[in-house]
């Protein structure tokens, strides 16, 4: 069968290890992602539903939302992947993390407590070759939230070699994968149209910056 489940973030990982997963043969059905408890912007990343559906649109897929907090978000994460697992006959859960063992070994419960397989394409991946992995095969990220060390400068900027090497100068980790920034997909090979965003506005919360993004003509 085959069909999976991605968890979907919007940004660079997430969908760097969906076009992975394709290139391994695995069929992909729904795309997966958690706001936070009012339904007004993804857990993680700090993004809009509406960019997050523009999204899933080029990519022709359908994505399923459900609110949580971070208490019960275990929790609600399993029933939801229950559900899905039945509504689309998944087979696999496919994820974008490259080398904290806890989030691993997270998602191979969560999977497991839905009947699915997790897939991790970009485990143990070099973190900055990854990077320059997904520039090279045409995948268009900008920045959407990162802590103040980057500080809201780098809002909007899309990844590149020499945001890349800012970074490094920084003492920065290339992909971020320690919570220095998150990203938002804008293009890719396997997208059917280009989403077009601007940032309207930033904004401070918890000591992290991030940028509210609007949907665009252009």
């Amino acid at each position: 069968m085959n069909h999976f489940l991605c968890s979907w973030s919007g940004g660079k990982d997430s969908c760097f290890a969906f076009y992975k997963a394709l290139q391994l043969g695995y069929k992909p059905a729904v795309l997966l992602n958690v706001m936070n408890e009012f339904g007004d912007r993804s857990r993680s990343h700090g993004i809009s539903k509406a960019v997050l559906e523009a999204q899933a649109n080029a990519l022709g897929l359908p994505i399923h939302f459900f609110n949580s907090t971070w208490k019960s978000y275990e929790e609600n994460y399993i029933k939801h992947l229950n559900i899905l697992a039945k509504d689309y006959e998944l087979s696999h859960a496919v994820f974008g993390d490259i080398d904290i063992e806890s989030h691993r070994a997270w998602e191979e419960k969560v999977s497991k407590s839905a009947g699915l397989e997790a897939v991790l394409p970009l485990w143990q991946g070099q973190r900055k070759q990854l990077v320059l992995d997904m520039i090279d095969v045409g995948l268009e990220a900008i920045i959407v939230s990162c802590n103040q060390d980057l500080g809201s400068d780098f809002l909007g900027k899309t990844i590149d070699t020499n945001i890349i090497e800012a970074f490094e100068s920084m003492g920065v980790d290339a992909c971020g994968e320690n919570g220095e920034y998150h990203t938002l997909v804008v293009n890719a090979p396997f997208f059917k149209n280009r989403i077009n965003v601007e940032v309207i506005k930033k904004s401070v919360s918890s000591n992290y910056n991030f940028a509210e993004l609007a949907l665009t003509e252009n």
